[in-house]
């Protein structure tokens, strides 16, 4: 994304943008909410499959977005649209890329470009059921960060990257996994 407009210099000497001078104080009233009200911090996000028209394929309601999804080509998907594990990998690059941006502002660092790519390995003979010994799911998962900050000293670095992990919500989640229920309605 080129700048074509001057660009504002923070107290500290440092390019930055007006994401950046915001980011305190947008998060400001919600820290102090949440510190006077921790209950008021707890919240339920929701996501919903839902049967289409077209055969191994769903929409998927955010409740602000509709998404469509589809079985992967390699299990008898067409392939042409996204599968679930497309929409996992997806959610973590995201997370982790906006992570990465409300930290490096949180910290002052004015950065150049922030991309997340999020690889997934998995054999589908697990998804199949073809080879018992095979899990079902991803067996692993490796993230590339390309962060361009060109000020940034390699101290600001190793803690950009530190505070990323640590608050990337999508990253935690994989790595320490919440328990799991499964409820079954409708079963006569």
């Amino acid at each position: 994304m080129a700048r074509h407009e001057a660009v504002p210099v923070s107290e500290t000497g440092q390019e930055t943008n007006e994401v950046d001078m915001d980011i305190r104080s947008l998060q400001k009233p919600l820290k102090e909410q949440y510190r006077s009200d921790p209950n008021a911090s707890q919240i339920t996000m929701r996501a919903k499959g839902g049967q289409t028209d077209a055969p191994i394929a769903c929409s998927v309601d955010l409740g602000r977005a509709i998404y469509q999804a589809e079985a992967h080509k390699g299990v008898g998907g067409a392939g042409a649209g996204a599968c679930s594990g497309d929409l996992l990998l997806g959610a973590l690059a995201a997370c982790a890329q906006i992570t990465c941006q409300m930290v490096a502002a949180a910290m002052g660092i004015p950065t150049e470009r922030i991309e997340v790519t999020v690889d997934g390995r998995l054999d589908l003979r697990g998804t199949l059921g073809i080879a018992k010994d095979v899990p079902v799911g991803f067996e692993d998962i490796h993230l590339h960060f390309d962060v361009i900050a060109p000020k940034a000293t390699p101290e600001q670095l190793r803690a950009l990257r530190e505070k990323t992990e640590q608050y990337c919500v999508v990253m935690q989640t994989l790595m320490h996994p919440p328990s799991l229920q499964s409820e079954w309605v409708g079963q006569d």
